[in-house]
């Protein structure tokens, strides 16, 4: 999958011109790739438009226009981009009530290397993203990739796979069969 390039970022006035269909076309995009954890946990497995929205969103907020800033925000949201034979995904730790989220992020230190994809039966580890890691605590956004070998790859390329997302810690364990318009949403990265 490419990476989001300086030439498809819109100034402030020309995004403001094209924002709401656009916005609503990644909103859809983002309801099939969203996915509940269980109960306190949501997934978001990005791609490049995703990162695309996310960054002309952060050049609108924040009113971004000096180059070396757009530089900025372009490469970190490039993170975000599955490369070749990747999943990336965004995992948000939900707790509504701020005393119980503070506890439940100290008792899932280390959840960011919990997380595994299972397709076709071939159960794959996640590859979390270490920066900013507190070993008292665990962080409420976290960024992680999974990386397919050859057989899932081509696995996921197929219809009619069984994708499966999943968390084992000692302090939450969920699993979750993905629905066939998130898988066929992934597939078309590889296409």
């Amino acid at each position: 999958m490419s990476l989001v390039t300086r030439g498809e970022l819109l100034g402030l006035a020309e995004y403001e011109q094209i924002r709401e269909p656009f916005r609503r076309r990644i909103m859809a995009l983002k309801q099939a790739r969203r996915v509940a954890l269980g109960t306190n946990m949501t997934v978001l497995f990005e791609n490049h438009d995703t990162a695309l929205y996310q960054i002309q969103e952060m050049l609108r907020t924040e009113r971004i226009t000096a180059e070396k800033a757009v530089l900025h925000e372009l490469e970190t949201y490039n993170e975000l981009v599955p490369g070749g034979r990747e999943l990336s995904a965004t995992v948000f730790i939900e707790y509504p009530e701020r005393e119980l989220r503070e506890r439940m992020l100290v008792a899932l230190v280390g959840v960011e290397s919990a997380f595994y994809v299972r397709i076709a039966g071939e159960r794959l580890p996640v590859t979390p993203d270490l920066r900013g890691v507190d070993p008292g605590r665990t962080m409420a956004v976290q960024y992680v990739k999974f990386v397919l070998s050859e057989g899932a790859e081509m696995a996921l390329r197929e219809s009619n796979v069984e994708l499966s997302l999943g968390v084992e810690h000692d302090a939450y364990r969920a699993e979750v069969v993905l629905n066939p318009l998130t898988v066929q949403s992934l597939r078309d990265d590889f296409d």
